[in-house]
């Protein structure tokens, strides 16, 4: 089984090294790192570039023109992980806000099912004691009252971008029907597969403050992101199982 991590990334090159170090040293046969990168004024891509000439471990980088939003580059990577030959595509954020010590228990867990969440939001999930009673508030209504009374969705993070998908599941959804850019993208992907009827586990999971560098998630965004959901309800409506894409047979090789 090949398990690539998708990391989208904009100015973290402090971030990626540790990163990548601590995914390598959870010792998971077969797992290799995908970066895509904005064209990170730090760097961030000439970092990975240095990783992949001093490491044993598999790590690659796929760079962009500029910042074109964690919607497509999201996209971009999970298309990429399959054309890689990934069999598991996880999703996780460059910042420490997703500790990688939670992997082999997502993986376990997606022995069973067709996507798993680390959430903030179940029982035994917990948030960073830095944050603020408001700011929980805000995040505990957005995710666990607003989204999932417009969308009806049963996932209770609905803004979790901590993810392990399953290769099937990713293609069965279409990613071209994806059209959220920003990080309403998360809430986009969660609607989409339980309208296609896929079945989501969601673990609990610390959520950690970012440990160095700076949020891109501010207020403005928050309230584009929380207007976009009735456009995503309108989007995939109609959308039931039996729309999900076919996938094609895998061709192999005859012997010679």
């Amino acid at each position: 089984m090949k398990i690539i991590v998708v990391i989208p990334t904009y100015n973290e090159a402090n971030n990626v090294p540790p990163l990548a170090a601590e995914l390598w040293g959870l010792d998971i046969p077969n797992l290799s790192i995908l970066v895509v990168d904005d064209n990170s004024p730090d760097g961030t891509a000439d970092v990975v570039d240095d990783l992949v000439e001093h490491s044993r471990a598999e790590i690659s980088v796929m760079r962009r023109p500029g910042k074109m939003g964690l919607g497509t580059a999201y996209r971009d990577g999970f298309k990429k992980a399959i054309e890689m030959g990934a069999d598991v595509i996880i999703q996780m954020d460059a910042d420490f806000s997703h500790s990688p010590s939670y992997i082999p228990k997502m993986l376990e867990e997606l022995q069973n099912c067709d996507c798993v969440v680390g959430s903030r939001y179940v029982e035994g999930g917990s948030l960073d004691e830095r944050w603020s009673l408001g700011r929980y508030l805000l995040s505990w209504w957005a995710n666990s009252i607003y989204t999932r009374l417009i969308l009806g969705t049963r996932q209770r993070d609905t803004t979790a971008g901590f993810k392990a998908w399953r290769r099937e599941t990713l293609q069965g959804m279409g990613l071209d029907r994806v059209h959220s850019n920003g990080y309403d993208f998360q809430v986009e992907m969660t609607y989409l597969a339980e309208k296609l009827g896929y079945l989501i586990v969601e673990i609990p999971i610390h959520f950690e403050d970012r440990r160095i560098g700076q949020s891109k998630m501010n207020m403005k965004v928050k309230l584009e992101s929380a207007l976009k959901v009735w456009n995503i309800m309108w989007r995939h409506r109609r959308l039931r199982p039996q729309d999900r894409m076919p996938i094609a047979p895998e061709i192999i090789p005859a012997a010679e």
